[in-house]
């Protein structure tokens, strides 16, 4: 037993020795609330207040999920395969597998990821030949989505003007589709399996009297519909033990609630809370930052976290004028530290979005210096860029095969793989590109074609324009804006395409400046 508790701090210990009760752990950022997690888990199996069956523990991600079932089986003689550990959707899936019927599935039901359902939703509209201009299928997936995270199917959803009422219609058109085809999608998982427990008392009283012990990794970014499944599981005499920090809530814009942790200590009672403060991963001075600007938030449970691992350098501050001063005073950073004996692979360079990449990984490159992009793409590798990069090629030059084969029809614009076939075999015969050959296709796909060839020839009538203004008005002309102005995530695609017009202002500006050289 003592093995078990070795190494924790004070906190942590009374973290995981907590009587049964329901508890609130306030885990700071590097504060170990992952061990917290999982050590209790196995102070309970291990003291006997719990069958490992008896264990409900969710996580939010599969990672987490199998790197606690993993220490747990390292940290415990017992098999621990009774327990159930998993993300929400993982839980539920299995919930709705084992009583599909109950929930109103087939067995074989299948799950739609993002993009199965947004195939669905377009398949959807064209069925109901709406127009998806009006109703783009990106924003009707993120409406549909919203609304499961909130527990409301479509007769629920209160519509007060005519857009909203069509969206309802078709969320409803769409659940008809889904229960035909015996498809469901990751928010109806959750929603599917809270209606199948709130409808059958005698199956929930089942679980509830199987899980005595649920704990919740991440509370503070669950959303409405999570947390009322939770409430559902958590039956009398069971403790719900709830692990988050309201400071890393940032993901509201997916759903997230971070007021259900001041809902769950007002609903529960909650006796206990426990602030992990102890940081583990940081000096001070990083620490002291990181309070000062935190303190400024609104509502919060409170926190302060400290370390002992001392202060550590200090932060220091650069305020530069613009984005190239500052990218131009990295790159000398990076110099200097090379030249004091640090690897380059030493080196991290963090950015609050991608659309700032661009001008510092362009820094970089002519500073001769070799980066990596880590979680994403190099600007110029981005689909948005290449598009709109296609676009000014296909302008400067109509034999430019590839450049027109990625935006012939992106954003759509009716032009199907029949039409593009027949458009390959007439180059092909005449030996010429595919822009010149778009002549000789007839036929609808002919006409959505030629609409193509005087899109492009309208962008190469502004050709004279300096070229920041070119970039923008190829950008806006061609649809890109407003395509990705629909996407659900659409704005750090949006911010990147302002951010290459602002890559060819800089550049006519250093080609200005080489030139009075």
């Amino acid at each position: 037993m003592s093995d078990l508790l070795n190494g924790l701090n004070p906190e942590q210990l009374a973290a995981v020795t907590l009587p049964p009760v329901h508890a609130l752990i306030l885990a700071g950022a590097g504060s170990g609330k992952t061990r917290v997690l999982t050590t209790r888990i196995a102070w309970l199996i291990a003291t006997s207040q719990v069958q490992p069956a008896g264990v409900l523990a969710v996580t939010f991600t599969n990672k987490a999920a199998k790197e606690m079932t993993a220490r747990l089986a390292a940290m415990l003689p017992v098999n621990t395969r009774g327990m159930w550990i998993g993300t929400f959707h993982g839980l539920c899936n299995r919930l709705l597998r084992a009583h599909y019927r109950d929930a109103g599935l087939p067995q074989t039901f299948q799950i739609l990821d993002s993009g199965d359902q947004l195939a669905a939703i377009k398949r959807l509209l064209k069925s109901l030949n709406v127009d998806d201009e009006k109703f783009p299928p990106r924003e009707l997936q993120h409406f549909i989505n919203a609304q499961k995270e909130q527990g409301l199917r479509a007769a629920a959803v209160e519509a007060w003007d005519d857009p909203t009422r069509k969206r309802v219609e078709l969320y409803a058109a769409y659940e008809e589709q889904c229960q035909k085809d015996g498809g469901v999608d990751f928010a109806e998982l959750l929603l599917r399996c809270y209606e199948l427990l709130a409808r059958h008392e005698a199956l929930r009283r089942h679980y509830q009297e199987r899980f005595r012990y649920i704990l919740v990794d991440e509370f503070q970014d669950t959303n409405v519909l999570q947390y009322k499944w939770l409430k559902l599981l958590t039956g009398p005499g069971a403790c719900l033990f709830a692990v988050g920090d309201d400071d890393q809530s940032i993901y509201a814009f997916r759903g997230a609630e971070v007021g259900n942790m001041r809902d769950f200590e007002r609903e529960y009672q909650v006796g206990r809370v426990i602030r992990l403060e102890q940081n583990y991963r940081s000096h001070g001075n990083i620490l002291d930052a990181a309070n000062a600007i935190i303190k400024h938030n609104e509502k919060r449970l409170g926190k302060n976290l400290w370390t002992e691992a001392g202060a550590g350098e200090p932060i220091r501050v650069f305020e530069a004028a613009s984005d190239g001063e500052e990218a131009r005073w990295i790159v000398e950073e990076v110099k200097a530290l090379v030249r004091d004996g640090h690897a380059r692979a030493e080196i991290a360079l963090l950015y609050r979005s991608n659309a700032q990449s661009r001008i510092l990984e362009h820094s970089l490159f002519a500073a001769g210096i070799p980066y990596r992009v880590y979680g994403g793409l190099r600007f110029f590798e981005r689909q948005e860029i290449k598009h709109a990069l296609a676009y000014l090629r296909l302008i400067a030059n109509g034999g430019d095969d590839t450049a027109f084969a990625r935006v012939v029809n992106f954003p759509t614009r009716g032009i199907g793989s029949r039409s593009l076939e027949a458009l390959q075999d007439a180059a092909k015969a005449a030996g010429t590109s595919l822009f010149s050959a778009i002549a000789q296709v007839a036929g609808k796909g002919g006409a959505a074609l030629a609409a193509f060839a005087a899109l492009i020839a309208t962008m190469r009538g502004a050709a004279d324009l300096p070229l920041p203004e070119l970039v923008g008005h190829v950008v806006d002309i061609s649809g890109l804006r407003e395509h990705y102005r629909n996407e659900k995530e659409g704005q750090d695609r949006l911010a990147n395409l302002d951010e290459l017009v602002n890559a060819a202002a800089n550049f006519v500006a250093e080609e200005g400046r080489l030139g009075e050289d």
